[in-house]
């Protein structure tokens, strides 16, 4: 049986590599839906071990073991099995992955359930990039709170390293999605969340705004112990000094978790992020440690940010610092809150990622973000 030829394609790289690794993805021309990644150890390597895989694939083509993928996608739910109400090493786990600007989570339905299925331990080892699915963190679709008509659903996220946040912004964005994907088809959701009721609305366009609620400045409340330094009790770009001897200009701001907000000349030129980032993560001024945002203005309605996450380390966007950095750039001055030129939907900030639009309302003090949520791919993990 004479078979297509496989063409390998280098993959772009999205994220710093962690290691020599190189991958290709080895794509059937015939059944374009149809991928096998493959990956090398080592730069120099002879490429045995992927001479090996194509002879592998070769043997499933003739033994006529390739599938043609159907051009529709079927909803998530028709996919993903139910999730035991606690789940044990070796079991398989369902999940769909979500990304938001590259911010890319592991979407678990448990729907059917008022806690999450897996342990923080275990969610921990899911996001292992190495050893098996990878990922900024885990998120559960839970069912709304026992008696409440006023929320829809729950959402509960842990981190990469296991802890678990207030509330993510790029996160419930995936959530809403894969809600939507799982047929739970509505023009908006009414989620719970240890944040508070978050509402994120279904654009026509594919993105999603949220209606992320008013932000938190009282300094205390953040919480952070820096000393308030502007109305309110708040601070705003208050001096900040980190064991390595450096100081910093910090506004504190929490949009149901803490965020320390730094504006910086040149991103590229002005931070040392891989050292500054975990530094001010854990320093004792965040009791609770924080999100840390390096922000440059770059026109009164363009901001450029980099993130380095708490308990997850640098991502490629955060929706709720994102919203953070808005409000702190308006108060510090840094940008007018209705510029004359901008979006309609707010400010544009970019992040590694791609944009955000931010837009903090007037009238009601509450921030709105928009952005996209894309479905990456489903199946399921082995807990190990």
């Amino acid at each position: 049986i004479l078979l297509p030829p496989l063409t390998p394609t280098r993959t772009p790289t999205r994220r710093p590599p962690v290691d020599s690794r190189r991958c290709f993805f080895l794509v059937p021309p015939s059944h374009p839906g149809v991928f096998i990644k493959l990956t090398s150890l080592d730069e120099n390597s002879d490429c045995d071990n992927t001479m090996r895989a194509l002879s592998f694939l070769l043997n499933l083509g003739a033994a006529g073991a390739w599938i043609a993928a159907s051009p529709f996608r079927p909803p998530l739910g028709a996919a993903l099995r139910p999730t035991a109400m606690m789940a044990s090493k070796g079991d398989s786990v369902s999940f769909a992955k979500y990304e938001g600007l590259g911010n890319d989570f592991i979407l678990i339905d448990d729907r059917d359930k008022s806690e999450p299925s897996l342990t923080p331990e275990q969610s921990e080892r899911l996001c292992d990039r190495n050893f098996c699915v990878g990922g900024d963190g885990v998120i559960f679709a839970l069912k709304s709170p026992e008696g409440d008509d006023e929320y829809d659903f729950t959402m509960r996220i842990y981190n990469s390293d296991g802890s678990e946040p207030e509330m993510c912004g790029n996160g419930i964005r995936c959530l809403a999605q894969f809600l939507k994907d799982l047929g739970e088809d509505a023009k908006s959701y009414r989620i719970n969340t240890l944040a508070g009721p978050i509402v994120p609305v279904m654009n026509s366009d594919g993105t999603v705004t949220v209606d992320m609620g008013e932000p938190e400045l009282i300094g205390p409340n953040v919480p952070t112990t820096l000393e308030p330094n502007f109305e309110g009790e708040s601070v705003v770009e208050q001096t900040i000094e980190c064991e390595s001897g450096k100081e910093w200009k910090v506004s504190a701001v929490s949009m149901g978790n803490p965020h320390a907000i730094i504006f910086v000349d040149d991103l590229e030129k002005d931070i040392d992020f891989e050292r500054d980032g975990p530094e001010l993560e854990s320093h004792p001024a965040f009791p609770a440690k924080t999100n840390v945002e390096f922000v440059q203005v770059l026109s009164p309605t363009h901001l450029k940010m980099k993130v380095w996450e708490r308990g997850a380390g640098p991502t490629l966007a955060c929706g709720t610092g994102t919203c953070a950095l808005v409000v702190a750039a308006i108060r510090a001055g840094k940008i007018p809150r209705n510029p004359e030129g901008g979006s309609e939907l707010g400010t544009r900030v970019t992040l590694p990622g791609g944009d955000l639009f931010i837009e903090w309302r007037e009238e009601n003090n509450r921030v709105y973000m928009t952005g996209p949520a894309t479905l990456s791919f489903q199946g399921s993990a082995l807990l190990k």
